[in-house]
């Protein structure tokens, strides 16, 4: 658990884990140089219960502190918690409960429900109710290129696998989305799950809100990434959908990665121009292509509708012809 600057949420943090029906666990928490009373909170804990151990971070930034917590872990099922958030108290007891149940190669996982001092936003309340509505299922990677599919604090795999994935060696910002693609990589299967496990605090200096390495062209960035490694078919010609502020930071990091891409759209004000060396296309130019792969970053519910059934239609594919990135 990395601890920056959280004091006035910690106390009631760590009392959600000492209250776990599940008794057998250690909390390796990094603090990770607070100008609050976050280390004396800790310390006060600890000295309390042993299962609770501390440690200043050796560097900066939550992934250095993640680093160090798992240098120090010594479980065989290993879960992260955010030190603003509430565990519900079976969290740890389901989670353990699922992955001996079902084995290695698993992914143990559960709902999420933000709370807020102000009232949770639209905003928010529509992420959780998506992302839980994949975790019933356990489609979470469904929608893997669109959002965050497993939440940073409410995930539990074994060491095993987790290593497999690289654990939390890779440099890479936002560290939960690119842990989430790693996941995947590897294979690891999600398991379907209905119960609500854990509580996200929205505030308005929550890291997720204010650290520049969570902004949208992270984000990005990562889906690129990934997309190019995992996805990319170079015998394919590969299509951007849609020109706005999203498509153009998309184009860019496909030029940065050196991949050929054609662009379409259905704005008529925006069909001819030249973007990055682009000619902009009306999407319906899609239908001559011999099996394009399709990067859809048109943002909003209706329009989104109204591509996917025409997607559809057109007899395309979900994770085989087309990936909606936002």
């Amino acid at each position: 658990m990395p601890v920056k600057n959280t004091a006035t949420f910690l106390p009631d943090c760590l009392n959600s884990i000492l209250q776990q029906t599940e008794k057998h666990w250690e909390l390796i928490a990094i603090n990770d140089h607070s100008t609050d009373d976050s280390l004396g909170i800790l310390e006060g804990f600890a000295k309390k219960d042993k299962r609770i151990k501390v440690f200043t971070n050796t560097g900066h930034g939550i992934i250095d502190a993640l680093r160090l917590a798992y240098q120090h872990s010594q479980g065989q099922l290993i879960t992260r918690m955010d030190s603003d958030d509430l565990m519900l108290p079976e969290k740890l007891a389901i989670l353990k409960q699922q992955l001996t149940t079902n084995g290695i190669g698993h992914l143990a996982t559960g709902f999420v429900q933000y709370f807020s001092a102000t009232g949770v936003g639209e905003g928010y309340q529509k992420y959780q109710n998506w992302l839980n509505g994949l975790t019933i299922k356990g489609a979470n990677f469904q929608d893997l290129y669109k959002e965050c599919v497993i939440p940073s604090p409410c995930w539990m795999v074994y060491r095993t696998d987790l290593e497999k994935c690289a654990a939390f060696r890779p440099n890479r910002y936002p560290e939960d989305y690119d842990l989430c693609f790693r996941f995947y990589e590897n294979g690891l299967q999600v398991i379907p799950n209905d119960q609500i496990l854990h509580q996200w605090r929205d505030y308005p200096n929550r890291t997720s809100r204010t650290d520049k390495n969570y902004a949208d062209n992270r984000f990005l960035a990562i889906k690129v990434h990934y997309f190019v490694k995992l996805e990319l078919d170079k015998n394919r010609p590969l299509v951007i959908w849609g020109a706005g502020r999203k498509g153009k930071l998309i184009a860019r990091h496909l030029i940065e990665h050196k991949v050929d891409f054609q662009w379409v759209c259905n704005n008529e004000r925006k069909i001819g121009k030249d973007i990055y060396g682009q000619i902009l296309l009306p999407f319906n130019v899609i239908k001559k292509m011999t099996q394009p792969q399709l990067i859809i970053s048109v943002a909003g519910d209706l329009p989104q509708q109204e591509i996917l059934h025409y997607l559809q239609k057109e007899q395309f594919q979900a994770r085989k012809d087309y990936y909606f990135f936002c």
